[in-house]
């Protein structure tokens, strides 16, 4: 064991709530990781806690929110939902209205900033929150499954209590959001890792987004070819991701872990293994800050529970002691897919994906390094 201390941020209140079945959405996933982590012993031991979420107050929620988008919400999740609702983004297909929507955005939103309270005390290495993550919601726009933006709430708090920031989102859709929440700030430097926004929704975070005034240098944009596989993510990862935290240099990180970048996910087309997550959260360790993570896309129930449950055994310093536990991960979880635990088996790369992949990621990677590492002494 590492000695590093981890907040598992979660409660049965948050498993009470659940979008509506055709969306494919679903927040049960929080709960069957906890199930998971608890049957194989992954939330006891030294320096490991768990930490029930506190719903987040309303001075809380308006630090990027308007009181008219908020309103707007609670009135929706009384059934009074109307025209302007829905220029807000509210109660189309991806933003479903549905009781309960209100109180279970604003728990999950209050998980994360429990977590961000955590690591300002310095009672934490690291907290995380699967149930947080909705980095698609803008101040008064509901989007991508999102109507609260706990990411930009906390990066907000953390700022303000005089920390620099470094927001790192790994779903596969760019975080908007958040990027637009700090595009013209250097106290906050985003960075999405992302598939190419021509193919998927949001449409947006191509190369040359990357802030403007103070912000110039301090927003950043990683698109990813269809097909990207672990390997070429990694060689983009540390030839861009690691370079820029190391010249940034934050005080600490905050970690949007959307894991539908994973191979079969039904609402994206990245061909990565769990392995990825497993190389990227170790290179974000080796900086030594607290780490604030919360969960985010992934849409294949099981596989996102498994690379979750995986990601925690990093944070916790566990991965290198899972023999049985690991071997048994498979079982322990009813999948039939795979029986070899929480890692996923690697997958075939064909000389056709590579060549397919290769050239378009190093062309990112170029332009990267024209426009944004000057500005970082780079």
């Amino acid at each position: 064991m590492s000695g590093r201390r981890a907040a598992f941020i979660h409660s049965e209140q948050i498993e009470r709530y659940s979008y509506p079945e055709a969306c494919p959405f679903r927040p049960e996933r929080a709960g069957k990781l906890r199930r998971t982590l608890y049957s194989m012993g992954l939330l006891s031991g030294q320096g490991i806690r768990e930490v029930a979420p506190i719903p987040a107050d309303r001075q809380a929620l308006k630090r990027f929110h308007s009181a008219r988008y908020l309103h707007a919400l609670q009135n929706a999740d009384k059934g009074k939902w109307d025209v302007e609702a829905l220029h807000m983004g509210i109660g189309t297909d991806d933003v479903p209205v549905f009781r309960g929507m209100y109180d279970y955005a604003v728990l999950a939103a209050g998980a994360t900033l429990v977590g961000a309270d955590l690591v300002l005390s310095g009672e934490v290495d690291v907290a995380f929150n699967p149930s947080g993550g909705y980095h698609h919601a803008f101040p008064e726009k509901a989007a991508g499954f999102c109507y609260i933006n706990d990411n930009a709430i906390a990066c907000s708090v953390l700022a303000e209590a005089g920390k620099k920031v470094l927001y790192l989102d790994v779903d596969v859709h760019c975080g908007d959001g958040v990027a637009a929440a700090f595009y013209d700030r250097s106290d906050v430097m985003t960075i999405s890792v992302h598939e190419n926004p021509r193919m998927l929704f949001p449409g947006t975070g191509f190369e040359d987004e990357i802030g403007e005034g103070r912000g110039k240098g301090y927003c950043v944009h990683l698109p990813l070819p269809v097909g990207t596989y672990d390997r070429a993510y990694l060689h983009a990862f540390e030839s861009v991701v690691v370079p820029l935290i190391g010249a940034f240099d934050p005080d600490v990180i905050v970690f949007e872990l959307g894991v539908d970048a994973l191979a079969g996910d039904p609402l994206a087309h990245l061909h990565l293994t769990n392995n990825t997550y497993v190389e990227v959260i170790r290179h974000l360790l080796s900086f030594g800050k607290p780490i604030l993570a919360t969960g985010g896309g992934g849409y294949n129930i099981e596989n996102t529970v498994r690379a979750w449950a995986l990601a925690w055994t990093v944070f916790t310093g566990d991965d290198d002691h899972l023999s049985l536990g690991a071997l048994m991960g498979g079982v322990m979880m009813e999948s039939t897919d795979w029986q070899g635990g929480l890692r996923d088996r690697e997958l075939v790369v064909t000389d056709e994906q590579k060549q397919a992949v290769m050239p378009a990621l190093d062309a990112s990677i170029d332009i990267l390094r024209a426009k944004v590492f000057p500005i970082h002494g780079l």
